[in-house]
């Protein structure tokens, strides 16, 4: 009976003891969201303008001149660079002004492809090569790359060269964007201050400012 006792015990105990771990079967691993396409400089792509979508039609005030850009901060310092364009360089007819374009039929790793996101316009778009300019509309266009410390591009620095394309070259989640966007807009809102105030490009401080980011970008 002690022995019986014993064995009815040790099954009792066998019973409550948990069972010999298993693996569970390994599920499959779950698919990371699929990354939307950007440009070159990292911005979201846009399949239209003005439905569905961070690009619309803008104004460029005082000019009379009306581009597809991506709506915020971009707006903001690429209708600058447009005005000061306008006002200082050369008059534009609506014609030598445009923006967002599908990607289709631009070089997807190029800086073209920043057209695409509406972070680009091209400014006399037939006029890319180079020697476009004549050298004291070089130096004036220097001077709004300097205005807009290195957070636009002008294609004239780049290879191929596009001197008709002006572009942001800074990423979505780069502070200087909104940095610069803010500084724009508060001096439109300040009387002798913004695009359209004759400035000096000859000075001396500005042409030591420009001929830095010239070669900042230059070697980027």
């Amino acid at each position: 009976m002690r022995t019986a006792g014993v064995i009815t015990a040790a099954a009792a105990v066998g019973s409550l003891a948990p069972g010999t771990a298993t693996a569970a079967p390994a599920s499959a691993p779950l698919s990371a969201p699929k990354k939307a396409p950007t440009s070159a400089n990292g911005w979201t792509l846009e399949k239209e303008a003005n439905h569905v979508s961070t690009v619309w039609t803008r104004s460029v005030p005082g000019t009379g001149l009306e581009v597809d850009v991506r709506i915020g901060d971009v707006e903001a310092i690429l209708l600058h660079v447009v005005r000061r364009y306008h006002y200082e360089v050369e008059q534009l007819p609506r014609v030598d002004l445009a923006g967002w374009q599908r990607i289709d039929g631009l070089k997807k790793d190029g800086p073209e492809s920043n057209l695409a996101s509406g972070t680009a316009v091209r400014i006399r778009p037939g006029a890319g090569a180079s020697g476009s300019l004549f050298p004291l509309q070089v130096l004036t266009v220097r001077d709004i790359l300097a205005d807009c410390e290195g957070v636009v591009r002008w294609g004239g620095d780049d290879s191929p060269v596009d001197e008709s394309l002006f572009y942001i070259d800074r990423g979505p989640d780069d502070a200087s964007v909104r940095e610069l966007a803010d500084r724009l807009r508060r001096a439109e809102a300040t009387p002798g201050e913004g695009a359209g105030v004759t400035v000096d490009v000859l000075a001396p401080s500005r042409r030591d400012r420009a001929k830095r980011l010239v070669k900042e970008q230059r070697a980027n």
